[in-house]
Parts: C-alpha cells; sequence; structure tokens
C-alpha cells in the first residue's frame, strides 16, 4: 500500500448493527458485510456520539464532541469555519469527494470536500418549524405514525437515491484520477433509515414467515428510565399491533438487504478499478434503530439497538482478516485513524486513532466512547459512557443507569443502585463529566434553539428537494 492510502468510507443511515451476520444475527442476509468483515477487521462494541441523524454526523466530519460542535438536532447547522476531516485530508494532498446524504443544515453543502457528486436528499434541510423548545414542561409529542401505516413492498425514491449515489460511486472511481493522487471518498447511502418500505424482492426475504417480535421480558416496561418512558410516548408507538411490529421490522430487515447489496456493488467497483490493494474500506452507520426493542422505536436514546453502530476496517496490510476487537469506540476514532493514516493535522481531536491496535502493536484493552444527545423527544443533556464491559448513561436532573454490556446486552438489568458497583459508577460519572456539565449544556441548548427559531421565523425548507437533476439544493 502507498504512503498515503485511497480511504473509503461507506456510511449507511440508521442501522443496527446487530442486524446483520458479521454481529451475529441469525437469518438476516449481509453477505457484502461479511465480506468486509471476513477480509477485514470488525469492532464490536463501536458506538456514534449522538443518537440521532445530523449531531452524529457533524461529530464524524469535525472528530469532535457534540458539546463542541454545537449541533444539538436535527435542525441545527455546522459552523462553516468548522475543522472537517475533508478540509485536513484535502490539505494532506487528497482529493476528497462526498456521494449522497451528509444530512448538511444551511447553505454550505460541502464542508471541506473538493467534489460532491452526489447532493443531500434532504437538501438545505432543518425543518424550523420542529425545533425544540425546552422552556415547555415537555416535548411536543411526534404525529409521524408511518411506522403503522406504511412498511410493504414498494418502490421508494429512498431506494432510488441510494441507487444513484451507487452509480456515482462507480463512475468516480473508473475516472483516470483515482490512480494519479489519493482520494477519501464518503459513499453516503439512505437505508435501512425508514419509511420500511422496500422493493418485493427483499420484503420476501423477510414477511411473513421470519417477520418477528421483539423480546420483551414482563414488568421491563415498568420499570424503565423515565427518559425511556418520555421517548416511548414521544413517538406514539405504545400501541401498535403484533402484526404493525413484524411489518416494520420485515421492513428493515428487508432494507438491510438492500444496503448490503449496494455496498456489494461498490467493493465491486473498487476491485474492478485495480483499487482494493492500495485502499482503506471502512463500514459504519451514523446510529441504530431500535424496532420495538424495549417497545421503543427510531433511535434518540442510549439503548445499544439505538446509539451502537457497524464499524469494519479493511486495510490491506494492516488489518488482520477475520481479527474482532472488543474495546469500546466510536466514529471520533475513526477520524483520528483517518487522519493518522493520510499524515494530516491532528490538532482538536476528539478520538484515538486505531492504528496501533489494527497493526497488533497494542492490545485491546477496555477503550472508551462517549454519547451525548440534546435532541427531539428530550427536555434535558444526557451523556452514555461505555468503558470496557460497563456503560453508564446520565441524565440532568434524574438518576443514572448503569449496565454491564458483556454480561446483560439487552440492557435489562440497571445497577445503578447496587452497592457492588458503586465504584464503577463513580468512575464513569468522573468521565462522563470532566469536561461536560449538564446545566451549562441546558443554558447552551436554550439558547441555540431560540436563535434558531428567530432565524427561522417565516421560512421554509424544503425536505423533498429535486436531488435528481443534481441541485444542491
Amino acid at each position: 500500500m502507498s504512503e498515503q492510502p485511497n480511504i473509503l468510507i461507506i456510511m449507511t443511515d440508521e442501522h443496527d448493527p446487530g442486524v446483520s451476520s458479521p454481529y451475529g444475527h441469525d437469518f438476516v442476509r449481509t453477505p457484502s458485510m461479511q465480506r468486509l468483515a471476513d477480509e477485514g477487521s470488525v469492532f464490536e462494541s463501536a458506538y456514534c456520539n449522538a443518537p440521532i441523524c445530523v449531531a452524529s454526523r457533524a461529530s464524524f466530519m469535525t472528530g469532535q464532541h457534540v458539546y463542541r460542535t454545537e449541533v444539538w438536532d436535527n435542525q441545527a447547522s455546522l459552523r462553516t469555519d468548522a475543522v472537517t476531516w475533508a478540509h485536513r485530508l484535502t490539505a494532506a494532498g487528497y482529493e476528497t469527494c462526498l456521494a449522497g446524504k451528509m444530512h448538511f443544515i444551511g447553505a454550505d453543502q460541502f464542508h471541506g470536500f473538493d467534489r460532491r457528486i452526489v447532493p443531500e436528499i434532504h437538501g438545505r434541510g432543518g425543518d424550523m418549524a420542529r425545533i425544540a423548545d425546552w422552556n415547555d414542561s415537555a416535548p411536543k409529542r411526534h404525529t409521524n405514525r408511518n411506522l403503522t401505516t406504511e412498511p410493504g413492498p414498494n418502490d421508494h425514491e429512498h431506494l432510488q437515491y441510494d441507487e444513484l449515489v451507487v452509480d456515482k460511486v462507480k463512475t468516480y472511481l473508473s475516472e483516470p484520477g483515482r490512480k494519479e493522487k489519493p482520494w477519501a471518498l464518503c459513499a453516503s447511502i439512505f437505508t435501512p433509515h425508514f419509511p420500511f418500505i422496500v422493493r418485493q424482492k427483499y420484503w420476501d426475504m423477510y414477511y411473513p414467515d421470519l417477520a418477528d417480535l421483539p423480546t420483551i421480558p414482563k414488568g421491563h416496561l415498568d420499570g424503565q428510565h423515565p427518559n425511556s418512558r418520555r421517548l416511548r410516548d414521544f413517538y406514539a408507538t405504545n400501541d401498535l399491533t403484533d402484526e404493525q411490529i413484524r411489518r416494520g421490522r420485515a421492513g428493515y430487515y428487508g432494507l438491510v438487504s438492500f444496503a448490503d447489496e449496494q455496498i456489494g456493488n461498490i467493493l465491486d467497483a473498487l476491485e474492478e478499478n485495480d483499487l482494493s490493494d492500495d485502499t482503506i474500506v471502512v463500514y459504519v452507520s451514523d446510529h441504530g434503530d431500535l424496532i420495538g426493542e424495549h417497545q421503543m422505536w427510531h433511535k434518540c436514546c442510549f439503548y445499544e439497538e439505538s446509539v451502537r453502530i457497524p464499524f469494519i476496517v479493511r486495510w490491506p496490510g494492516v488489518s488482520t482478516p477475520g481479527s474482532r476487537y472488543r474495546r469500546a469506540t466510536s466514529l471520533l476514532d475513526l477520524v483520528a485513524t483517518m487522519v493518522d493514516a493520510a499524515g494530516a493535522e491532528a490538532d482538536w481531536l476528539d478520538g484515538n486513532s486505531l492504528i496501533p491496535v489494527l497493526s497488533g502493536e497494542e492490545e485491546d484493552g477496555d477503550g472508551l466512547a462517549i454519547a451525548e444527545y440534546e435532541g427531539q423527544g428530550t427536555c434535558t443533556a444526557s451523556r452514555m459512557v461505555r468503558k470496557g464491559q460497563y456503560k453508564l448513561n446520565i441524565y440532568a436532573g434524574e438518576r443514572p443507569e448503569l449496565f454491564n454490556i458483556q454480561k446483560d446486552p439487552k440492557e435489562l438489568h440497571d445497577l445503578w443502585n447496587d452497592p457492588n458497583h458503586a465504584g464503577i459508577l463513580e468512575e464513569l460519572n468522573e468521565i462522563a463529566t470532566r469536561d461536560w456539565n449538564p446545566e451549562e449544556i441546558r443554558e447552551r441548548v436554550i439558547n441555540s434553539q431560540q436563535q434558531r427559531r428567530i432565524i427561522g421565523a417565516g421560512t421554509t425548507n424544503p425536505l423533498s428537494p429535486p436531488w435528481r437533476n443534481g441541485n444542491f439544493g
């Protein structure tokens, strides 16, 4: 591999890694993800840094925690002067290119990329009418009940968008310039994000025979944290029928298999253009989806299905084929790893390079992953810390949650009040609050909400832009 390897990041939207064969699912078909896992390294305990699209992607682009980017929710924009990994790699001599969704809000739809070959599916995004108001006593209830009415076999523009992304990526990889200088390409596809509509071929893979139900032990919901109960009420999905749940899950499974097929097409194009040996390939997602676990849907919380992500790295000559790591890691570490691999400027990053781990110079270890959430469905600041086998969630003004993920992967046994775990709770709480004060964060969030409502007054932001004609919004 050359001194400055090419970098290809494939990012899906809303993929819980547990719904894939590399992470142990027993029937969802993901041969392309499995191919990458067999040829590279799997990080089993990887996390996004905010379980919601825009905030997570802003952290991914900058390599910084949410409280530093101040992209709190899906209506917030990343500062135009924020340094992204695209800026860093461009300065190091790379051509940087974005194909597909990155959920940039506002006029700057590049944020450091040299090229953008597929525009944002959301246009300039940001429905200002949905900006939260933390001065209210409780978040307004979400009224979108498409989970109950839409899942089923059909075509959808999200599927067509992803196929356009793949077509443009294939063209990009075939250009002569791919052999002339190092490049970094982010291929970002929309699926398996809801609505859970998928073409008949993929629907038939799972419905009706494999359309299962989540396992929710008796009494579990009664003992849930108040934050989880608020989110269940916010999304108004407490009363779904078993058939509605089965259809929603079947649609999600089909979308995962559709996304996997797109990943395979990109990997094939890399090989067809003789680029595989000189290219680091990374597969990640921006967050997960609960698909009915804990009687919850979408994301927006710290349950594993919401905040954990797939993270697979194939790096010829560095990663060991078939290797697996249990250390806690996050998208911040991915950014630090890319910057390190490119020999680019690494100041102000919050993550740590994984090259020593991938190359075998450093043992696996506990690792560390931190996420926070100030988005829709909540009215308070919250933060998650995962270190080794334990995960702590803290909520401003409310009790924490503590789970042993190794022994309790479904997070059914909260240890926050167990005296035998007081030491680990104290240790993780110190990490969580070392650079993060929930009351200060609350003030900053409210200030941001108020300013953005003034800016957005009287404006409209179409959520269905004419991306087909290349209009960047």
